[in-house]
């Protein structure tokens, strides 16, 4: 007679799901993972694509080779529309459904413009591989325009790139771009020179890097002013156009803006009409289940979940991937029928690096800046991406861009549009 194994659904190939699915690798139990994108990404590095220091390729990798020593692991790419909790099944866009004994759901988070969606237009996020290149191809478009451009207020404004957001994605993405427009870039060009770019940082608090301690906000700050980046603090944006961002009072010149100053969870919550936050995420308790489903988990930026001091914890790899873990072993504990311990997570610091040799870093009891921050910064991020090829690509990459200032994926690919 045929053993049934129980069925675990994951939906979402990112950071928290395929730590759940490798937890079970050897579990009695049949896994499948269901995306709409047929890779994992790296996502802490999206912006190094975006400023053309990495290609697309060294920091994603197809989810089915990750998973394929996994025997009891399958792959469905399609994107989920909805969740029948009564009837434990996914919902496919493509029609189909899937049966589920258990199911999480790491659906991950998308752009929040705060009711403004209409900037998106002008003002792209960094969330996908699509979302780095089309930031690439922008920069790189503006930089080329500008070196023919006659006309001084336009050259300004083509080498004029704001990014709104001064958490850690807009402070390194900040960094990146000055560095590229003042320093890797300006070596090719005749007529751009390191002073002709200017980079603009808007973060509507009091400080940049508000999660990290003050002490840590004010050196990253006195670093990002270093590479030429102009920061502006205590302002909200009040309109982004396609020639310029309003902020306070003043209107910037800008073709190119970035967006980095919010993000909004993931339908999951509407499909399970469960409870959520301000941003969309599942309210869970601390074994990561819905409150009125215990077969149902939520995880990483899918999830508001409480940390030992009662806030919800952030929305990064490591939360996700601990929370991937322990759901796996929540299900093989109740397998065993041993009851369901709480997710405790373990904080191993947080980090931002501000250009090529600078980072900060707080480890809770102890802080870390400057070059040394930057190496830990470097080794931690290459430690954790996925597959042999992609750390040696990567640590290869960084190694001739800090030694030579050149940044080898400066590809604009697709058709380029006659004006800016």
């Amino acid at each position: 007679m045929t053993e049934c194994r129980a069925r675990v659904v994951i939906v979402g190939g990112g950071f928290g799901g395929l730590a759940a699915a490798q937890a079970l690798r050897k579990a009695p139990v049949d896994v499948t993972i269901i995306d709409q994108r047929n890779h994992h990404l790296f996502q802490p590095l999206l912006y190094q694509v975006a400023t053309a220091a990495l290609s697309p390729a060294d920091i994603a990798a197809p989810i089915r080779a990750i998973v394929k020593h996994n025997r009891n692991t399958q792959v469905v790419l399609d994107r989920v529309v909805g969740v029948d909790a009564g009837a434990r099944q996914v919902q496919l866009e493509s029609g189909q459904t899937i049966d589920y004994d258990w199911l999480i759901l790491a659906t991950g988070a998308r752009h929040s413009y705060f009711g403004r969606d209409e900037w998106a237009a002008h003002a792209p996020g960094l969330k996908t591989l699509d979302d780095a290149t089309a930031t690439r191809r922008k920069v790189l478009l503006t930089l080329e325009r500008a070196e023919s451009e006659q006309d001084p207020d336009r050259r300004q404004a083509l080498l004029t790139f704001v990014v709104v957001g001064g958490g850690p994605t807009g402070v390194e993405m900040a960094g990146a771009i000055a560095e590229l427009a003042r320093q890797s870039v300006s070596k090719d060009f005749r007529s751009i020179t390191p002073h002709c770019s200017r980079v603009v940082l808007i973060e509507a608090g009091e400080r940049l890097l508000p999660s990290f301690p003050p002490a840590l906000s004010q050196k990253a700050r006195r670093a990002i002013e270093e590479l030429g980046v102009e920061v502006v603090l205590g302002q909200t944006v009040g309109d982004i156009a396609a020639d310029g961002v309003s902020v306070g009072n003043r209107f910037i010149p800008a073709y190119t803006a970035v967006w980095a100053a919010g993000v909004q969870a993931s339908q999951a919550a509407q499909w399970l009409r469960a409870e959520c936050d301000r941003a969309g995420r599942v309210l869970v308790g601390s074994d990561l289940k819905l409150a009125n489903d215990d077969r149902i988990f939520a995880i990483g930026d899918t999830a508001s979940c409480p940390g030992a001091d009662g806030r919800a914890l952030p929305g990064i790899a490591p939360v996700a991937k601990q929370q991937g873990r322990h759901a796996a072993r929540t299900i093989l504990r109740a397998l065993r029928s041993e009851p369901a311990e709480p997710f405790r997570y373990h904080d191993y610091g947080n980090l931002a690096t501000i250009g090529r040799r600078r980072a900060v870093i707080d480890f809770g009891r102890m802080t870390l800046s400057g070059f040394p921050a930057w190496l830990v910064w470097s080794a931690a991020h290459i430690f954790f991406l996925v597959g042999f090829r992609s750390r040696l690509i990567v640590g290869a990459s960084w190694l001739w861009n800090y030694l030579t200032f050149e940044r080898g994926a400066r590809l604009i690919t697709g058709d380029a549009p006659t004006s800016a």
